[in-house]
């Protein structure tokens, strides 16, 4: 489904992403581990396009995207969370879901004068839509709340239904443990799970919980210093010296 090849991302003389090259494989949910500024975090921004690499090719279901904008790899299926939530606090957690589909027939200025019929049918198949990801969520109970009172984990699982109010197929997820508390987290793991499970979403997940690594993904890519040092399953990634190295600095032997 995706193919990095190559990807270079300099800042002056500072490469963050150092001649990166790994796979996706469609219907999996992948995990993407390192050190603090390992490059996972440059490395969505460069494959979701929010800037161009320096050098190095994204190929996407077969196809070129390294010069697409943002919002064409977005109408592609390719989307993005954020470890902090990007959501519009002053809108309620339903109005998040509702604003998130394109081309919605409302946008249009000529067409809330002439064709009013087909905004108003529109919006209601969106807000249908929007209420039944707010009750796959488990979020029925916040809809009309404002999105900025809600708790961080929340936020979260908002931030993942929002992503299923497109036509998601590839979906990095970046940090979603991050500020959650252990119960939401269960929860998150769970409702990641059945959308790769029975609606075929393909995930990339930046992480630091272990647990939720070892729970969810398959594989696992460790990157350290802009460039992939291992892929493989969990047990096999955990257990290489490399690994160990560059989270904590020392070698198998200095640990020992």
């Amino acid at each position: 489904m995706l193919e990095v090849d190559g990807l270079v991302m300099t800042y002056g003389g500072f490469r963050a992403v150092d001649d990166c090259s790994l796979d996706v494989r469609e219907g999996t949910i992948t995990g993407l581990i390192g050190p603090n500024g390992a490059g996972k975090t440059t490395l969505f921004n460069l494959i979701a396009g929010a800037f161009p690499p320096t050098a190095g090719r994204i190929r996407y279901l077969g196809k070129d995207i390294t010069g697409l904008s943002t919002d064409r790899r977005f109408h592609r299926g390719l989307v993005r969370t954020f470890q902090i939530p990007h959501e519009f606090h002053r809108l309620t957690a339903l109005e998040n879901l509702m604003m998130v589909p394109p081309a919605q027939a409302g946008e249009g200025l000529a067409a809330n004068w002439f064709a009013w019929g087909r905004v108003r049918e529109g919006e209601t198949e969106v807000r249908r839509r929007a209420l039944d990801t707010l009750a796959f969520l488990e979020l029925s109970h916040v809809a009309g709340e404002r999105a900025g009172n809600l708790s961080g984990g929340q936020k979260k699982l908002l931030e993942l239904g929002r992503t299923m109010m497109t036509d998601a197929k590839l979906v990095l997820l970046d940090e979603p443990a991050a500020g959650v508390n252990r119960t939401l987290l269960r929860k998150l793991e769970e409702k990641i799970a059945i959308l790769n499970r029975e609606r075929g979403y393909t995930f990339i997940l930046i992480e630091h919980d272990m647990e939720m690594i070892e729970k969810l993904c398959d594989p696992v890519i460790c990157m350290a210093e802009g460039h992939v040092l291992i892929q493989g399953d969990f047990a096999t990634v955990r257990s290489d010296p490399r690994v160990l190295e560059a989270y904590l600095g020392e070698t198998v032997g200095d640990a020992a």
